[in-house]
């Protein structure tokens, strides 16, 4: 049996992990774009130091999945669950999961009261992971993303 994953902390010695596995699910269905190029050969400028988080998940030391906290510029979010991203060899063993709920801990433990997502549709199981989490489908939302095409919500006030 494999060993379970854990989820820890981002350090600086995974910034290849986050932008690699984050990479690989861009581009197999999108593009990449200039955010996310800013984020993910920046994650210490662009999210820890200005306040958010990124959790690594570990398999035999291996990162196979990252999820970031992100310091939302939407009004009335505390965060933005950001660049979710579970390695292709990873998936369908409940990383994503494990990664969400860590990251709305966290959220917590940080006293956001509400959260933000967007996302594309054509990306099911992200969607229906989210739905699990809680998140709720909004409208109005503008994107920096042009693949964007549904935002979600979740109040952590309930």
């Amino acid at each position: 049996m494999s060993e379970s994953p854990k989820i820890i902390a981002y350090t600086d010695q995974y910034s290849e992990a986050f932008k690699t596995l984050n990479e690989e699910w861009i581009t197999q269905y999108f593009k990449m774009e200039e955010m996310d190029r800013i984020s993910l050969n920046h994650p210490r400028e662009y999210i820890l130091d200005k306040g958010g988080y990124i959790a690594v998940a570990l398999i035999k030391e291996e990162a196979v999945g990252v999820c970031a906290l992100i310091k939302s510029e939407h009004e009335g979010f505390d965060f933005e669950l950001a660049k979710m991203g579970v390695s292709p060899k990873a998936q369908g063993k409940g990383i994503g999961k494990l990664l969400g709920h860590h990251i709305i801990e966290k959220a917590k433990e940080l006293n956001a009261k509400r959260l933000y997502l967007e996302s594309n549709r054509v990306l099911v199981p992200a969607i229906n992971l989210y739905r699990k989490l809680g998140f709720k489908e909004i409208v109005g939302a503008v994107s920096p993303y042009e693949r964007s095409d549904i935002q979600m919500e979740l109040d952590l006030m309930n």
